[in-house]
Protein backbone atom coordinates (compact mmCIF):
# COMPACT_ATOMS: atom_id res chain seq x y z
CA UNK A 1 0.00 0.00 0.00
CA UNK A 2 3.12 2.25 0.83
CA UNK A 3 4.38 1.70 -2.56
CA UNK A 4 1.23 2.30 -4.22
CA UNK A 5 0.34 5.54 -2.56
CA UNK A 6 4.31 6.85 -3.15
CA UNK A 7 3.59 5.78 -6.91
CA UNK A 8 0.48 7.51 -7.00
CA UNK A 9 2.11 10.59 -5.65
CA UNK A 10 4.72 10.68 -7.86
CA UNK A 11 2.03 10.32 -10.70
CA UNK A 12 0.40 13.67 -9.42
CA UNK A 13 3.39 14.93 -9.58
CA UNK A 14 4.21 14.08 -12.86
CA UNK A 15 1.29 15.56 -13.81
CA UNK A 16 2.03 18.88 -11.98
CA UNK A 17 5.30 19.37 -13.88
CA UNK A 18 3.34 18.45 -16.91
CA UNK A 19 1.06 21.40 -16.70
CA UNK A 20 3.43 23.91 -15.50
CA UNK A 21 5.40 22.70 -18.80
CA UNK A 22 2.36 23.17 -20.17
CA UNK A 23 1.86 26.42 -18.80
CA UNK A 24 5.60 27.81 -19.23
CA UNK A 25 4.89 27.02 -23.14
CA UNK A 26 1.88 28.84 -23.32
CA UNK A 27 3.58 31.31 -21.45
CA UNK A 28 1.79 31.75 -18.41
CA UNK A 29 5.25 33.02 -16.27
CA UNK A 30 5.54 36.63 -16.54
CA UNK A 31 6.89 39.16 -18.29
CA UNK A 32 10.23 39.68 -16.22
CA UNK A 33 9.93 40.98 -12.83
CA UNK A 34 6.21 42.18 -13.92
CA UNK A 35 3.90 39.82 -12.66
CA UNK A 36 0.52 41.90 -14.09
CA UNK A 37 2.14 41.29 -17.75
CA UNK A 38 2.34 37.56 -19.04
CA UNK A 39 5.45 36.65 -20.77
CA UNK A 40 3.34 35.14 -23.43
CA UNK A 41 1.94 39.06 -24.39
CA UNK A 42 3.22 40.18 -28.07
CA UNK A 43 4.54 43.42 -25.94
CA UNK A 44 6.49 41.34 -23.37
CA UNK A 45 10.11 41.64 -25.54
CA UNK A 46 9.62 45.64 -25.99
CA UNK A 47 8.84 46.14 -21.96
CA UNK A 48 11.98 44.26 -20.84
CA UNK A 49 14.35 45.77 -23.49
CA UNK A 50 13.14 49.73 -21.94
CA UNK A 51 13.38 47.91 -18.76
CA UNK A 52 16.66 46.67 -19.34
CA UNK A 53 18.35 49.80 -21.01
CA UNK A 54 16.38 51.81 -17.52
CA UNK A 55 13.76 54.19 -20.46
CA UNK A 56 11.06 52.49 -17.61
CA UNK A 57 11.21 51.16 -14.22
CA UNK A 58 7.68 49.88 -14.03
CA UNK A 59 4.96 51.46 -11.36
CA UNK A 60 6.12 49.40 -8.53
CA UNK A 61 9.22 46.49 -8.69
CA UNK A 62 7.03 43.79 -9.78
CA UNK A 63 4.10 45.62 -11.56
CA UNK A 64 4.38 47.45 -14.88
CA UNK A 65 0.37 48.52 -14.95
CA UNK A 66 -0.03 47.86 -18.92
CA UNK A 67 -3.13 49.40 -19.78
CA UNK A 68 -2.77 52.47 -17.87
CA UNK A 69 -2.61 56.15 -19.70
CA UNK A 70 1.10 57.89 -20.18
CA UNK A 71 1.31 61.38 -19.20
CA UNK A 72 3.53 64.15 -21.43
CA UNK A 73 5.48 63.98 -18.44
CA UNK A 74 5.88 60.23 -18.25
CA UNK A 75 6.34 60.04 -22.33
CA UNK A 76 9.39 63.28 -21.39
CA UNK A 77 10.76 60.92 -18.81
CA UNK A 78 10.76 57.85 -21.13
CA UNK A 79 12.05 59.77 -24.08
CA UNK A 80 15.02 62.09 -22.46
CA UNK A 81 16.02 58.19 -20.55
CA UNK A 82 16.28 56.77 -24.37
CA UNK A 83 18.48 59.94 -25.61
CA UNK A 84 20.93 59.03 -22.69
CA UNK A 85 20.83 55.73 -23.35
CA UNK A 86 21.79 56.14 -27.13
CA UNK A 87 24.79 58.67 -26.57
CA UNK A 88 25.59 56.76 -23.89
CA UNK A 89 25.98 53.45 -24.86
CA UNK A 90 26.83 54.38 -28.76
CA UNK A 91 29.62 56.69 -28.80
CA UNK A 92 33.45 55.49 -29.38
CA UNK A 93 34.02 56.33 -25.23
CA UNK A 94 31.40 52.94 -24.41
CA UNK A 95 32.90 50.92 -27.05
CA UNK A 96 36.41 51.91 -26.03
CA UNK A 97 35.63 51.53 -21.95
CA UNK A 98 36.27 55.22 -21.26
CA UNK A 99 33.44 56.36 -19.39
CA UNK A 100 35.04 58.46 -16.68
CA UNK A 101 36.00 62.33 -16.81
CA UNK A 102 39.01 64.26 -16.04
CA UNK A 103 38.70 64.86 -12.39
CA UNK A 104 42.69 67.12 -12.11
CA UNK A 105 45.22 68.90 -13.37
CA UNK A 106 47.56 65.56 -12.30
CA UNK A 107 46.14 63.01 -14.98
CA UNK A 108 45.64 65.65 -17.94
CA UNK A 109 47.51 63.78 -20.73
CA UNK A 110 50.21 66.45 -21.59
CA UNK A 111 52.09 67.21 -25.14
CA UNK A 112 54.37 69.91 -25.31
CA UNK A 113 53.73 71.95 -28.74
CA UNK A 114 54.59 75.40 -29.61
CA UNK A 115 55.00 78.91 -28.14
CA UNK A 116 51.18 80.09 -27.26
CA UNK A 117 48.71 77.43 -28.80
CA UNK A 118 45.59 78.69 -29.44
CA UNK A 119 43.07 76.81 -31.57
CA UNK A 120 43.23 72.82 -32.45
CA UNK A 121 40.75 70.89 -34.52
CA UNK A 122 40.89 66.86 -34.78
CA UNK A 123 40.61 64.96 -38.05
CA UNK A 124 39.27 61.93 -36.86
CA UNK A 125 42.99 60.72 -35.97
CA UNK A 126 45.04 63.65 -35.29
CA UNK A 127 45.50 66.97 -33.97
CA UNK A 128 46.34 70.19 -35.02
CA UNK A 129 47.64 72.54 -33.11
CA UNK A 130 48.01 76.50 -34.14
CA UNK A 131 50.81 78.27 -32.26
CA UNK A 132 50.87 81.42 -32.81
CA UNK A 133 54.35 82.60 -31.04
CA UNK A 134 56.37 80.14 -32.89
CA UNK A 135 54.52 80.22 -36.48
CA UNK A 136 53.90 77.15 -36.49
CA UNK A 137 51.65 74.00 -36.76
CA UNK A 138 51.83 70.83 -34.76
CA UNK A 139 50.58 67.19 -35.19
CA UNK A 140 49.86 64.88 -32.35
CA UNK A 141 48.84 61.83 -32.48
CA UNK A 142 45.31 61.68 -31.21
CA UNK A 143 45.98 58.17 -29.45
CA UNK A 144 48.43 58.47 -27.20
CA UNK A 145 49.83 62.05 -27.62
CA UNK A 146 52.87 61.62 -29.37
CA UNK A 147 53.89 64.73 -31.04
CA UNK A 148 54.20 63.39 -34.65
CA UNK A 149 55.53 66.36 -36.76
CA UNK A 150 55.69 70.45 -36.88
CA UNK A 151 54.85 72.62 -40.13
CA UNK A 152 56.55 75.94 -39.76
CA UNK A 153 56.19 79.50 -41.46
CA UNK A 154 52.43 79.98 -40.69
CA UNK A 155 52.85 83.33 -39.61
CA UNK A 156 50.48 84.54 -36.57
CA UNK A 157 49.03 80.82 -37.05
CA UNK A 158 45.23 81.49 -35.50
CA UNK A 159 42.59 79.46 -36.73
CA UNK A 160 42.53 75.86 -38.37
CA UNK A 161 40.04 73.79 -39.80
CA UNK A 162 39.76 70.27 -41.71
CA UNK A 163 38.95 71.00 -45.25
CA UNK A 164 38.34 66.88 -46.97
CA UNK A 165 41.54 65.74 -45.87
CA UNK A 166 43.75 69.04 -45.85
CA UNK A 167 44.90 71.26 -43.26
CA UNK A 168 44.18 75.15 -43.72
CA UNK A 169 44.90 77.74 -41.25
CA UNK A 170 44.88 81.39 -40.50
CA UNK A 171 47.39 83.80 -40.50
CA UNK A 172 46.11 86.41 -37.66
CA UNK A 173 46.76 90.08 -39.14
CA UNK A 174 48.90 88.37 -42.27
CA UNK A 175 45.49 88.23 -44.43
CA UNK A 176 46.88 84.76 -45.51
CA UNK A 177 45.54 81.08 -45.34
CA UNK A 178 48.04 78.63 -45.04
CA UNK A 179 47.76 74.99 -46.36
CA UNK A 180 48.65 71.27 -45.15
CA UNK A 181 48.95 68.14 -47.06
CA UNK A 182 49.23 65.62 -44.31
CA UNK A 183 50.09 62.85 -46.59
CA UNK A 184 53.66 64.81 -47.12
CA UNK A 185 56.73 64.91 -44.93
CA UNK A 186 56.49 68.04 -42.96
CA UNK A 187 58.30 71.20 -43.40
CA UNK A 188 56.72 74.76 -44.07
CA UNK A 189 53.46 75.72 -44.87
CA UNK A 190 52.10 76.71 -48.42
CA UNK A 191 49.98 79.68 -49.21
CA UNK A 192 46.32 79.28 -50.39
CA UNK A 193 44.91 82.69 -49.85
CA UNK A 194 46.44 86.26 -49.27
CA UNK A 195 44.07 88.97 -49.31
CA UNK A 196 41.93 87.80 -46.90
CA UNK A 197 40.28 91.09 -44.88
CA UNK A 198 41.53 91.76 -41.80
CA UNK A 199 42.53 90.08 -37.98
CA UNK A 200 41.29 86.16 -38.91
CA UNK A 201 39.91 84.94 -36.11
CA UNK A 202 37.60 82.18 -36.65
CA UNK A 203 37.60 79.64 -39.59
CA UNK A 204 34.87 76.93 -40.95
CA UNK A 205 34.41 74.77 -44.32
CA UNK A 206 31.19 74.44 -45.77
CA UNK A 207 32.18 71.48 -48.30
CA UNK A 208 33.04 74.10 -51.07
CA UNK A 209 34.04 77.48 -49.30
CA UNK A 210 36.48 78.51 -45.93
CA UNK A 211 34.78 81.23 -44.16
CA UNK A 212 36.40 83.34 -42.07
CA UNK A 213 35.79 85.54 -38.99
CA UNK A 214 37.89 88.48 -39.19
CA UNK A 215 38.11 91.95 -37.26
CA UNK A 216 35.15 94.09 -38.90
CA UNK A 217 34.09 91.48 -41.82
CA UNK A 218 33.50 87.77 -42.81
CA UNK A 219 35.73 86.47 -46.01
CA UNK A 220 34.39 83.34 -48.32
CA UNK A 221 37.69 81.50 -49.94
CA UNK A 222 36.21 79.28 -52.58
CA UNK A 223 38.46 75.98 -52.75
CA UNK A 224 40.12 75.35 -56.21
CA UNK A 225 42.76 72.71 -57.64
CA UNK A 226 45.16 76.23 -57.81
CA UNK A 227 46.61 78.88 -55.56
CA UNK A 228 45.64 81.98 -54.74
CA UNK A 229 41.65 80.77 -53.81
CA UNK A 230 39.44 83.23 -54.65
CA UNK A 231 38.40 85.42 -51.96
CA UNK A 232 35.07 87.63 -51.61
CA UNK A 233 34.88 89.75 -48.55
CA UNK A 234 31.55 91.26 -47.05
CA UNK A 235 31.59 94.45 -43.94
CA UNK A 236 27.89 95.14 -44.30
CA UNK A 237 26.28 94.20 -41.02
CA UNK A 238 29.19 93.44 -39.14
CA UNK A 239 30.72 95.34 -36.15
CA UNK A 240 33.75 92.35 -34.42
CA UNK A 241 32.76 88.99 -36.15
CA UNK A 242 34.90 86.78 -34.01
CA UNK A 243 33.60 82.53 -34.51
CA UNK A 244 32.16 80.75 -37.32
CA UNK A 245 30.55 77.37 -37.88
CA UNK A 246 28.53 75.79 -40.16
CA UNK A 247 25.53 73.15 -39.16
CA UNK A 248 24.83 71.51 -42.15
CA UNK A 249 22.55 74.17 -43.62
CA UNK A 250 24.04 77.79 -42.90
CA UNK A 251 26.93 79.24 -41.83
CA UNK A 252 26.96 80.96 -38.39
CA UNK A 253 29.23 84.09 -37.23
CA UNK A 254 29.30 85.77 -33.58
CA UNK A 255 29.39 89.23 -33.48
CA UNK A 256 31.85 90.17 -30.30
CA UNK A 257 30.95 93.83 -30.39
CA UNK A 258 27.24 93.55 -30.72
CA UNK A 259 26.62 90.93 -28.52
CA UNK A 260 24.77 88.91 -31.72
CA UNK A 261 24.87 85.51 -33.53
CA UNK A 262 24.46 85.94 -37.16
CA UNK A 263 23.05 83.73 -39.65
CA UNK A 264 24.56 84.22 -42.96
CA UNK A 265 23.56 82.70 -46.55
CA UNK A 266 25.80 81.35 -49.38
CA UNK A 267 27.12 85.41 -50.46
CA UNK A 268 27.40 86.32 -46.70
CA UNK A 269 24.18 88.47 -46.29
CA UNK A 270 22.80 88.31 -42.98
CA UNK A 271 19.74 86.38 -42.68
CA UNK A 272 18.55 86.42 -38.80
CA UNK A 273 20.09 88.24 -36.56
CA UNK A 274 20.23 86.27 -32.78
CA UNK A 275 21.44 88.32 -29.48
CA UNK A 276 23.10 86.19 -27.58
CA UNK A 277 25.21 87.73 -24.37
CA UNK A 278 28.14 90.01 -23.95
CA UNK A 279 31.32 89.19 -26.08
CA UNK A 280 30.17 85.75 -27.64
CA UNK A 281 33.26 84.20 -28.98
CA UNK A 282 33.68 80.30 -30.78
CA UNK A 283 30.66 78.18 -30.34
CA UNK A 284 29.93 74.67 -31.28
CA UNK A 285 26.85 73.00 -32.88
CA UNK A 286 25.61 69.81 -30.71
CA UNK A 287 23.43 68.55 -33.90
CA UNK A 288 20.27 70.88 -32.95
CA UNK A 289 21.39 73.61 -30.79
CA UNK A 290 24.45 76.14 -31.47
CA UNK A 291 26.43 77.01 -27.78
CA UNK A 292 27.87 80.39 -27.69
CA UNK A 293 30.12 81.09 -24.97
CA UNK A 294 29.28 84.97 -24.23
CA UNK A 295 33.52 85.50 -22.77
CA UNK A 296 32.48 89.01 -21.28
CA UNK A 297 29.06 88.19 -20.10
CA UNK A 298 30.16 85.27 -18.26
CA UNK A 299 27.08 83.13 -20.11
CA UNK A 300 26.96 80.57 -22.43
CA UNK A 301 23.61 81.03 -24.74
CA UNK A 302 22.03 77.95 -26.11
CA UNK A 303 20.43 78.34 -29.35
CA UNK A 304 17.57 76.12 -31.83
CA UNK A 305 19.48 76.19 -35.27
CA UNK A 306 16.56 75.70 -36.89
CA UNK A 307 14.67 78.84 -35.49
CA UNK A 308 17.23 81.21 -33.97
CA UNK A 309 15.52 80.97 -30.46
CA UNK A 310 17.54 81.17 -27.60
CA UNK A 311 16.58 78.37 -25.73
CA UNK A 312 18.37 78.94 -22.19
CA UNK A 313 21.28 81.30 -21.21
CA UNK A 314 23.50 79.09 -18.29
CA UNK A 315 25.70 80.87 -16.14
CA UNK A 316 27.87 79.55 -13.07
CA UNK A 317 29.58 75.86 -13.15
CA UNK A 318 32.83 78.08 -12.31
CA UNK A 319 32.57 80.16 -15.58
CA UNK A 320 35.43 82.47 -15.88
CA UNK A 321 35.85 84.51 -19.49
CA UNK A 322 33.98 81.44 -21.61
CA UNK A 323 35.95 81.32 -24.59
CA UNK A 324 35.76 78.09 -27.16
CA UNK A 325 33.25 75.23 -26.94
CA UNK A 326 33.34 71.95 -28.41
CA UNK A 327 31.45 68.91 -28.16
CA UNK A 328 31.90 65.38 -28.00
CA UNK A 329 29.20 63.45 -28.95
CA UNK A 330 27.28 63.58 -25.52
CA UNK A 331 28.92 66.87 -23.40
CA UNK A 332 29.55 70.12 -24.32
CA UNK A 333 32.91 71.36 -23.11
CA UNK A 334 33.66 75.39 -22.54
CA UNK A 335 37.45 76.67 -21.88
CA UNK A 336 37.72 79.58 -18.98
CA UNK A 337 39.68 81.75 -21.04
CA UNK A 338 39.48 84.37 -17.69
CA UNK A 339 41.93 83.28 -15.47
CA UNK A 340 40.69 80.66 -13.04
CA UNK A 341 42.82 78.35 -14.88
CA UNK A 342 39.39 75.60 -15.84
CA UNK A 343 37.37 74.34 -18.31
CA UNK A 344 33.15 74.09 -17.31
CA UNK A 345 30.94 71.08 -19.01
CA UNK A 346 27.55 69.99 -19.42
CA UNK A 347 25.45 67.17 -20.57
CA UNK A 348 24.49 68.61 -24.14
CA UNK A 349 20.96 66.85 -24.22
CA UNK A 350 19.33 68.41 -21.15
CA UNK A 351 21.76 71.12 -20.46
CA UNK A 352 22.43 69.92 -16.75
CA UNK A 353 25.82 70.66 -15.36
CA UNK A 354 28.35 68.20 -15.68
CA UNK A 355 31.17 69.86 -13.46
CA UNK A 356 34.02 72.50 -13.44
CA UNK A 357 37.56 71.01 -13.49
CA UNK A 358 40.96 72.48 -12.97
CA UNK A 359 43.74 72.29 -16.11
CA UNK A 360 46.57 73.54 -13.67
CA UNK A 361 47.51 76.42 -12.24
CA UNK A 362 49.01 79.83 -14.95
CA UNK A 363 47.66 76.94 -17.96
CA UNK A 364 45.07 79.61 -19.34
CA UNK A 365 43.66 76.62 -21.59
CA UNK A 366 42.31 78.53 -24.43
CA UNK A 367 41.29 76.60 -27.78
CA UNK A 368 39.18 73.22 -27.72
CA UNK A 369 37.98 70.35 -29.71
CA UNK A 370 37.14 66.22 -29.26
CA UNK A 371 37.79 63.28 -31.49
CA UNK A 372 34.88 61.96 -30.10
CA UNK A 373 36.64 60.31 -27.67
CA UNK A 374 38.59 63.01 -25.38
CA UNK A 375 38.69 66.40 -25.59
CA UNK A 376 41.93 67.95 -26.69
CA UNK A 377 42.86 71.63 -24.72
CA UNK A 378 45.66 74.10 -25.63
CA UNK A 379 47.07 75.45 -22.77
CA UNK A 380 48.32 78.52 -24.13
CA UNK A 381 50.55 80.35 -21.33
CA UNK A 382 53.05 76.97 -21.19
CA UNK A 383 52.66 75.61 -24.69
CA UNK A 384 51.14 72.23 -24.21
CA UNK A 385 48.18 70.33 -25.24
CA UNK A 386 46.11 68.77 -23.18
CA UNK A 387 44.43 65.60 -23.22
CA UNK A 388 40.76 65.91 -20.85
Amino acid sequence: MQFSRSRGSLGLFSIALLALAAGVAQGSLPCGPFTDLSGSDPFCAFVLEIFTLGITTGTTPTTYDPTSNVTRVQMAAFLSRSVDGVLKRGGRRAALRQYWTTQSAAVLGITTVGANPNFVESDGSDLWVCNFNSDSVSRVRGSDGTLLATWTGAAEASGVVVVNGRIVVGGGTTGKLYGIDPTQAAGAVATVATNVDGIIFGLAFDGARVWTANSTSVSKVTVGATTPWTVTTVSTGFLGPKGVLVDGLDVWVTDSLAGTLLRIDETGAILQTVTVGAGPSYPVFDGQNIWVPNNVGNSISVVRASTGVVLQTLTGNNMNGPWVAAFDGQRVLVTNHGGNNSVSLWKAADLTIAGAFPTGGGTDPYGACSDGVNFWITLNTVGKLARF
